[in-house]
């Protein structure tokens, strides 16, 4: 896609500028193209805040993730001292979050474990309650008489 990457470079404009164009010269391609922005991330940051609830790493490009950390950056209150109070918040957050998402692995794990543990305890059990084949060597059987 090395337009797309051209476009990119110039920026969300040209995207829209673009998209505009396509939109006056045969509109499905206009909506194409408004679909592709849409689904790849590029017309804003709401996919990645949507999509980092559910551990989604991937959303979007690294340019775009920059760009949207940049805007985020960007947004001041004016109050240097809640504007430090809101980041040690936001990142007390994320570090919360984190190890919340840390806990429900490990729960997880732990009842799988518990799970497999139950199955091969009722596996032995079975196993040892099957009546194994007669001990000593097998008795003759008697031959049918002609």
């Amino acid at each position: 896609m090395e337009i797309a990457a051209k476009l990119d470079d110039y920026g969300l404009a040209a995207w829209i500028a673009v998209m505009v164009l396509a939109f006056i010269i045969f509109w499905p391609i206009g909506l194409a193209i408004l679909a592709y922005l849409i689904w790849s991330g590029r017309m804003g940051c709401w996919k990645q805040r949507a999509l980092r609830g559910w551990r989604y790493e991937g959303a979007g490009s690294d340019r775009a993730k920059a760009r949207c950390q940049r805007r985020r950056d960007r947004q001041s209150s004016g109050n240097r001292a809640f504007d430090e109070y809101r980041e040690e918040t936001l990142r007390r957050l994320e570090d919360e979050q984190k190890e919340f998402w840390d806990f429900l692995d490990r729960l997880r794990h732990a009842k799988d474990k518990e799970e497999f543990d139950q199955f091969m305890a009722d596996r032995r059990r079975r196993a040892s309650e099957q009546p194994g084949p007669p001990e000593g060597p097998p008795e003759p059987q008697p031959q049918p008489q002609a």
